[in-house]
């Protein structure tokens, strides 16, 4: 049987993790409420690992209803004080109104753009990236929309988190051109002159 052959970061002995690399992270992603599961965990990742935070992720839904943002955004301080006493997740109090006060924002930018999905493609006109994964954590794309959403009032959205955010939903496509995963994306995709590709959607 041929060796299966994966970015040399992830740690094989997860097998949540491995799992993960294999069906999620780096496809092209456009479903909001996806997306916005994906952000709100991003975003509690800060000075933690991914690792750490897929490992706690059904947790996670459990505490936050789901994701459903209609409900997150009306969340009390009775609420919060459960989700600091949940051991289930990641317990910071800081991040917990941040991911309240940004699923507010969220829903503003759904209403301004149709949707989240609309808004964060159209930062690369619905390109994606070819970046493959190195220690670079930061980019001049990251940058540029970490600097937005800070604008529009979202917290822990450094440029460091929106860069994973952008890798793990697909905008970056970081998987190593060995990867048994990177064919799979560019098998969808079409080149342009300026090294990015159209998504064959």
């Amino acid at each position: 049987m041929e060796k299966k052959i994966r970015c040399s970061w992830l740690n094989l002995n997860n097998e949540t993790y491995v799992k993960y690399h294999d069906e999620e992270w780096g496809q092209p992603l456009y479903d909001d409420k996806k997306l916005y599961e994906l952000l709100i965990l991003e975003c509690f990742q800060a000075g933690l690992s991914w690792e750490c935070v897929l490992n706690k992720r059904e947790n996670f839904r459990a505490a936050f209803d789901n994701f459903d943002i209609d409900i997150i955004i009306k969340y009390d301080d009775e609420k919060k004080q459960a989700l600091m006493n949940n051991p289930g997740i990641i317990r910071n109090r800081l991040k917990i109104k941040a991911a309240v006060n940004n699923s507010i924002v969220f829903k503003e930018i759904q209403e301004e753009f149709g949707s989240f999905s609309n808004y964060i493609w159209s930062f690369t006109d619905n390109k994606v990236v070819m970046e493959e994964f190195t220690v670079r954590t930061t980019s001049p794309l990251s940058d540029a929309i970490s600097k937005d959403l800070k604008k529009r009032g979202m917290t822990f959205v450094g440029s460091t988190i929106i860069y994973s955010f952008l890798q793990s939903m697909g905008v970056i496509n970081a998987h190593s051109k060995e990867c048994m995963c990177f064919d799979k994306i560019i098998d969808r995709m079409h080149p342009d002159s300026s090294g990015n590709v159209d998504l064959a959607l």
